[in-house]
């Protein structure tokens, strides 16, 4: 086998390698049909196995009981998911906390829709931080707000409290990365590009009751939560391979020992790098105010100059590490370390930028 490159793109991103290799296998001759994945009626035997599967280790890794929620593998990208959330279960007005871009787009969406209360937001310093007070109302029918901000490299260390509230959390680059107590939210949704699986599939986990109780009816078919909870996902023909290399990063999450060896592993990987920066804050300057508003996923900084920026981008890219490149939004750098990311990979790029640091500052 071919050499594996560092990968810190951002997304579509690096995925196991037992995953990929169950994929390439199932791509040619799935379940000895002689049959490609992609080939086989989603209505097969074979395939419901797949999607029972996954939704069982969903759930399971999650901590979270199939008679209160549904696991959903819909198309969209969680682009669609900002308006859907509203669509379904906006009647009044819903508060958003706004931390980023993807943030921004989600509130775009629901202000097209209903009552939209944006309760706090970073954007004064450019989102280089997460907001502390949470002024979130009483009656609002959700509250929404996105775990981690792939772009600027803030998020939330805890779960934000609602009381009574239903809580929406767009967790499209964190998902599965930690622990944590899943129950406290009636509706989880992730672009599955990250930490997941391939792009194509949209990962949503929804409490059952809320659908039944609060959901509008009067919204077209395709977009209703509970069209796809009453079909099991299976209303329309769905991203049959992405879901299948879903299931498999599941599975390996599982093998692995669980987001608690996830997180551990996490926290490592973080620190190799976050450690780099603060011990060269001369040269290296975190793009994050708080240390504690810091993510696990993507690490952001920036270099002296725009110009030893590219010279670090190149020169990592000649010692087979790529997607350094910060978002054309901000600009800098950032290293995208998810659940597949191997301390190997993180451990190398921790030694370049030391080396890197020593030929130039």
């Amino acid at each position: 086998m071919a050499t594996r490159a560092h990968n810190f793109f951002a997304g579509p991103a690096v995925l196991p390698v037992p995953v990929i290799e169950a994929a390439r296998d199932a791509a040619y001759d799935f379940a000895g049909l002689g049959m490609s994945i992609m080939e086989i009626s989603h209505r097969s035997k074979e395939f419901d196995a797949v999607v029972q599967q996954a939704q069982a280790d969903t759930l399971g890794i999650m901590g979270l009981s199939a008679d209160d929620y549904a696991v959903l593998f819909l198309g969209g990208g969680a682009s669609t998911q900002f308006a859907m959330v509203a669509m379904n279960f906006l009647h009044n007005s819903a508060d958003y906390v706004n931390t980023g871009a993807w943030s921004q787009k989600a509130i775009k969406e629901a202000q097209l829709l209903g009552g939209c209360n944006v309760v706090a937001s970073s954007e004064d310093q450019n989102f280089n931080y997460i907001p502390k007070t949470l002024p979130f109302s009483t009656d609002a029918d959700y509250a929404h707000y996105t775990s981690n901000n792939t772009i600027f490299g803030t998020e939330f260390k805890s779960i934000p409290d609602t009381g009574d509230v239903p809580l929406v959390c767009d967790m499209s680059s964190d998902m599965l990365s930690r622990e944590m107590d899943y129950s406290r939210f009636s509706l989880i949704y992730a672009g599955a590009q990250k930490n997941l699986g391939p792009a194509g599939v949209t990962l949503v986990v929804i409490k059952r009751a809320w659908v039944e109780e609060k959901a509008k009816k009067d919204i077209p078919t395709m977009l209703k939560y509970a069209t796809h909870v009453k079909k099991d996902s299976m209303f329309n023909t769905p991203p049959v391979y992405p879901i299948f290399v879903l299931g498999q990063t599941l599975q390996w999450i599982r093998e692995e020992g669980g987001l608690g060896a996830i997180q551990e592993r996490n926290e490592k990987k973080a620190a190799l790098l976050y450690d780099v920066i603060d011990g060269h804050g001369d040269f290296y300057k975190g793009a994050v105010a708080d240390k504690e508003d810091r993510s696990l996923m993507n690490v952001t900084f920036r270099l002296p100059s725009e110009e030893l920026e590219a010279k670090f981008v190149a020169d990592a890219k000649a010692q087979n590490m790529h997607g350094l490149k910060g978002h054309r939004s901000v600009g800098g750098c950032r290293a995208s370390i998810y659940n597949a990311c191997p301390v190997e990979s993180v451990e190398a790029l921790a030694k370049f930028m030391e080396d890197f640091h020593a030929a130039n500052k």
